[in-house]
Order: C-alpha cells, then sequence, then structure tokens
C-alpha cells in the first residue's frame, strides 16, 4: 500500500496537484510508522517533506526533509537530492546562508548525476545570491547553469538561465557592455529554437528591456516586435499593453518620432481598456513628446492635458509635475508664455 500511495503522490506531483501529492506521502509516512524498515520511513518522510517545499510550507517540509537524514555509516545515495531539498526549504525560509550550504553540498554530489540536476542546483544558488543582493555572484551562477543546460540540449532551459544572468549583470554593474550584450545575444538565438510561444514571448520582451538598459534601441524595439507578435489573445493583453509602450518609448529613443505616434496610440488605448490609468499617462506623455517633436505642439499640448489627468487619476505626483512641464513647453511653442508661466510655476 505504501508503494502504491508513493506512486500516487509523485504521479500528483507530475501533474502540479501538490495538495494530492501532501495527502499520499502523509498517508504513506503514516503507514511506514509501523514498518520495520527505518530506511522506509524516511523515503516517506524525504517525500512528504519535498512536497510541503514545493507547496510553498518551507518550515513544514524542512521538519520532515530533516526527519529522512541518513544515520552515521548509512548509505547516503539519495544525498544529493536531500541536501537540494533542504537547501529549497531554506530558501523558502529566506535563511540564504543555509541554503547556499545545502546547495553546495547538492552539487557535490551531483557531479556524477544528470546535466539537468546540476544546473538547476546553480540556478537555485544564483536566486539565493540575487536574495542576499549579490547580484553579480548571482550572474556567474546563472552563466555556469546556461552552460550546463546547453551541453545538455535544454534550449528552453539555457535561454531562460541566459536570460536570468543578463538582468543579474546589469543589476551588479560589475560588467562591461559586450559582455552583456554577448549574454543576450546568445539568449536571442537560443530563442529560435524554443516551441513554446508564451516563453519565447516572455524573453523576448526581457532581452529588449536588457537592450533598453545598455541603451541600444534598435535591437530593443527589434526583440519587442518579436515578443508582441507572440502575444496570444486575453491572457496576454497586459503584455500586450505593456510591449507596445515599450516600443513607443524605443521609438522615440531612436527619434522615429513619426512610427512612435501608432504604437504610443495603440498602447494608451490598451491600457485604457485594462483600466491602468498610470501607465495610459504614461503613454500619453511619450505621445505627447513625440508630437512636439515632429512640431505637432497643438496634438502636443492636448496630449499633456490627458498625461496629466490621467496622473491626477492615479496619484502620480511625478507624473503629474513631468505633464506640467510639457504643457509649459506646448503654450511657449504656441505663443502664450503668461500660460506657459503657470503651467511651470505649478510643476514647481
Amino acid at each position: 500500500e505504501i508503494e502504491g500511495l508513493t506512486r500516487a503522490g509523485r504521479w500528483a506531483l507530475a501533474l502540479g496537484d501538490t495538495r494530492e501529492a501532501v495527502r499520499c506521502f502523509r498517508k504513506a509516512l503514516l503507514l511506514s510508522g509501523g514498518a520495520t524498515s527505518p530506511w522506509l520511513r524516511r523515503v516517506c518522510a524525504f517525500n512528504l517533506g519535498a512536497a510541503y517545499v514545493e507547496t510553498g510550507k518551507p518550515k513544514k517540509g524542512l521538519e520532515f526533509l530533516l526527519q529522512s537524514q541518513p544515520s552515521e555509516g548509512e548509505s547516503g545515495e539519495h544525498s544529493g537530492d536531500l541536501y537540494f531539498n533542504i537547501g529549497a526549504a531554506h530558501e523558502g525560509l529566506r535563511d540564504f546562508p543555509k541554503a547556499l550550504e545545502h546547495f553546495g553540498k547538492a552539487a557535490g554530489h551531483d557531479r556524477a548525476a544528470q546535466a539537468g540536476s546540476r544546473a538547476g542546483t546553480r540556478v537555485q544558488m544564483g536566486c539565493c545570491y540575487l536574495g542576499m543582493r549579490e547580484p553579480a555572484r548571482a550572474a556567474r551562477c546563472f552563466l555556469d547553469a546556461a552552460r550546463t543546460y546547453a551541453a545538455a540540449a535544454s534550449p528552453e532551459a539555457a535561454a531562460v538561465a541566459l536570460s536570468r544572468a543578463s538582468g543579474s549583470m546589469l543589476q551588479s554593474r560589475r560588467f562591461r557592455a559586450a559582455e552583456i550584450t554577448g549574454v543576450l545575444a546568445q539568449c536571442r538565438s537560443l530563442c529560435e529554437s524554443i516551441p513554446d510561444p508564451a516563453l519565447r514571448g516572455k524573453l523576448y520582451n526581457d532581452i529588449g528591456l536588457g537592450y533598453s538598459q545598455l541603451h541600444i534601441f534598435s535591437l530593443a524595439a527589434e526583440s519587442f516586435e518579436q515578443a508582441l507578435a507572440l502575444c496570444g489573445g486575453e491572457p496576454d493583453r497586459r503584455r500586450e499593453a505593456a510591449l507596445l509602450q515599450n516600443l513607443g518609448a524605443a521609438h522615440n529613443a531612436l527619434r522615429s518620432f513619426g512610427t512612435a505616434l501608432g504604437w504610443h496610440r495603440r498602447a494608451a488605448a490598451l491600457h485604457s481598456a485594462l483600466g491602468n490609468r498610470r501607465a495610459q499617462g504614461q503613454c500619453f506623455s511619450n505621445l505627447a513628446y513625440a508630437c512636439s517633436r515632429l512640431g505637432s505642439h497643438e496634438a502636443a499640448a492636448e496630449n499633456y492635458l490627458h498625461a496629466l489627468q490621467a496622473f491626477r487619476d492615479s496619484g502620480d505626483m511625478q507624473g503629474q509635475w513631468q505633464a506640467r512641464e510639457g504643457l509649459g513647453a506646448a503654450c511657449f511653442h504656441l505663443g502664450d508664455p503668461q500660460k506657459a508661466v503657470g503651467h511651470y510655476k505649478e510643476a514647481l
């Protein structure tokens, strides 16, 4: 019966039904109390502990995982899995140094294990370093994981690890722009072989944001357009609105203001439909700036007014003074210096 419950629990975990998995593993552990084999009880305790960690209950998980440790002199053939799960429990409890200690032990046991397991451990270590606000160390863990995943022919996992590495590299400010663009380019080339459109779209968006931070706006715009083409239906509406907004901003930065207008208008309309007034205000502000650079100062003033109202509705003070400044500049261009001065005073 214990074997049947264990199989059922693993199947439930594979299907993402963590509550059912916990139920099966808990019952198996209770039954194992009457068994003569301490090894069987430890296996059951491990399964239950790992399932609790998976369900977001690391404290409870850790309690059972510690019960599953082999006693001295016993074989620790599955020690890598045990250390990994204890590390994951400590990570869930935000005790990052202890988590790293156990992930390090798991990595030592993982040398003979599959590449995916080794790389997974490095990813978790990277997450711990991010939790400890050490993005440079996190970046190195993610890069190491990406290399291992690539060698094991897992392009999806390699691309995700590279994406996380580039974000950490940008955050740390310890890497040269050329190193970061190299990682972004690798990630982009791997995207082409990823069959899942949702994952591919998310990665292209992250790549675009990375290029934007490096001020490489032509590649940013290209990546955002690739991500936009992969947005599918209702669940992606918020991402679609953000992508349209990012595309508009990228084209403003490229000084291709005529092209930017269409993206700003689409983004503002979609943010309006989604009820996101603050983001809509940002789009109106970006649209007004593009209009002013094209010499359409009346349209600029109108859009700065729309932006001002949206920022008032969402309580964004910084947005309000920026819109006021824009209105001041537009009024000067329209030959109304008195009104312009009034807007500048309001901005102050």
